[in-house]
């Protein structure tokens, strides 16, 4: 007989078990991008680069070409880490940079989390990389974007076929919260919430403001 435990899940994210690379979220690479605006994919950015900092995960940042093509990466992301290394490609594919395999190693985590532009290239090559070199691939859907609808979801498509775990930017901020009670936290969760939660983040503001409201009883 199977028994039920109060226990997470072995594919839930924890904080400490995974590391978080953060793709291409610069300016020519948004240009082209078709499959979601430009407003909500800089607000989902923020929201997973805020909830990174908040927790503490392992964090990689990259761009391609800054210098010379691309653009620097969104202020969203270099504001909430000012003084975070940025490695900057020439590869379409990051896992292919030996630079990437060195932060990925030293950081020794099994998981790793996708975020960036575009689906179909900078998020479908690491993810089909790193799987197949053993890793457990997730990527924050909601954080990524591509030169149509249809180059999006042919990318998830491709990455859940292969055992990629899709996700998105708000889910991947609770989920790494998952108690009200984890008071450490709290704060901060319901802060980023606030600020770039959507609708839920105005549930917080009237709850709050209007009942004095608190999930961790």
């Amino acid at each position: 007989m199977t028994l039920a435990k109060a226990a997470p899940g072995k594919t839930l994210l924890t904080p400490t078990d995974h590391t978080l690379i953060m793709i291409d979220h610069q300016s020519q690479m948004s240009f082209a991008t078709k499959s979601i605006d430009a407003v909500t994919l800089r607000n989902n950015a923020a929201l997973v680069a805020k909830a990174a900092r908040g927790f503490e995960v392992s964090t990689i940042l990259t761009t391609v070409a800054e210098k010379s093509f691309s653009g620097p990466i969104f202020d969203e992301i270099k504001s909430v880490f000012p003084d975070h290394k940025v490695i900057d490609r020439t590869s379409m594919n990051t896992w292919e940079d030996e630079r990437i395999a060195v932060e990925v190693n030293a950081f020794g985590k099994q998981k790793i989390v996708l975020a960036g532009l575009w689906t179909s290239v900078c998020i479908v090559g690491p993810a089909l990389s790193a799987i197949d070199q053993g890793f457990e691939v997730y990527f924050i859907a909601d954080a990524c974007g591509d030169v149509s609808i249809e180059a999006h979801e042919m990318a998830v498509q491709r990455m859940i076929q292969i055992g990629a775990r899709p996700m998105t930017a708000l889910q991947y901020l609770l989920e790494l919260q998952r108690d009200w009670a984890r008071t450490e936290t709290y704060e901060e969760t319901v802060k980023t919430s606030i600020a770039n939660g959507g609708a839920y983040g105005l549930g917080l503001i009237y709850a709050k403001t209007m009942f004095h409201a608190s999930e961790g009883h």
